[in-house]
């Protein structure tokens, strides 16, 4: 089995998937340092069309995805001031078996968030 790190996101706020929105994924590296591995943008159905991560380079360790919400929103029309409430949602969890499917979806709305380990 080959390990993989997959997302998606849902705009509750519209009840639909939100396409268009900026996600990084970065390495947490031991002494801090953040390493960036990959940049992507979601689709119609709020999907990255790839894997994030994939075969090789699943290592254990510690990573962290970002979604850049705020433009997506502003882009919408939703935030009314400025700064916005959200900009980017940083989420870190940590692979512990380089063989394992690790989704990581996110639930969004202009004043908050949600996420979980999915299948």
């Amino acid at each position: 089995m080959t390990g993989k790190v997959t997302t998606h996101v849902l705009d509750l706020s519209i009840g639909k998937p939100a396409s268009g929105i900026l996600v990084e994924l970065w390495r947490v590296e031991s002494d801090n340092r953040f390493e960036l591995l990959q940049i992507s943008c979601t689709n119609e159905d709020g999907r990255i069309n790839q894997p994030l991560l994939e075969g090789t380079l699943m290592k254990k360790g510690i990573y962290e995805i970002r979604f850049l919400v705020g433009e997506y929103y502003r882009n919408r029309g939703n935030f009314q001031e400025q700064p916005s409430f959200l900009d980017c949602v940083p989420i870190r969890f940590g692979i512990s078996d380089s063989g394992a499917h690790y989704h990581v979806p996110l639930l969004i709305s202009p004043g908050g968030y949600s996420t979980y380990r999915g299948s």
